[in-house]
């Protein structure tokens, strides 16, 4: 099924979009990386990439997330008959946003870790809805999945590096 551009429920789609770049952004705003002493003094993980290496692999997360949703949305032809997977990515989306503000803004690192486990779950979750939709879209979902589980192992190894006990 093809969607045409002018059937494309852009009434939903318009705040999915924009919901998306606010997550990127008041994740970029909130996550100073090297930049933030707080963060700088931490003991990371032999893995830990370099600052760029973020600000290359986020934008290109949130591209892959907010097609898969608008597969989604395009495919249902309503924010109402994809109300379960889009509902699932608008939280997911708020616990992304949730892990940079209890990470970089509380500085919360075990908190932090929750978060990402309950969002990992999301993501999983998400993948699982939008697969009845569309197999790509859930499939854009893979490279997401493996980062936050990456994020997950740095943020477990900071949290243990740093634990001071």
């Amino acid at each position: 099924m093809v969607v045409q551009t002018k059937d494309f429920p852009w009434g939903a789609g318009i705040p999915l979009l924009f919901a998306t770049v606010a997550t990127a952004v008041i994740g970029g705003v909130i996550s100073g990386g090297q930049s933030d002493p707080w963060y700088a003094s931490l003991q990371k993980p032999f893995l830990t990439p370099p600052d760029l290496v973020f600000a290359i692999v986020w934008p290109a997360l949130y591209l892959l997330m907010a097609g898969g949703a608008m597969i989604v949305l395009g495919r249902a032809g309503s924010f109402q008959r994809a109300i379960s997977p889009l509902g699932i990515y608008y939280t997911m989306l708020a616990f992304n946003t949730a892990w940079s503000l209890v990470f970089f803004g509380f500085q919360d690192v075990p908190l932090a870790m929750g978060v990402l486990v309950a969002l990992l779950l999301l993501i999983i979750a998400m993948m699982q809805d939008f697969w009845r939709y569309s197999h790509l879209a859930a499939l854009l979902q893979i490279p997401y999945l493996i980062w936050v589980s990456f994020a997950a192992y740095l943020n477990s190894s900071i949290m243990i590096a740093n634990s001071g006990g």
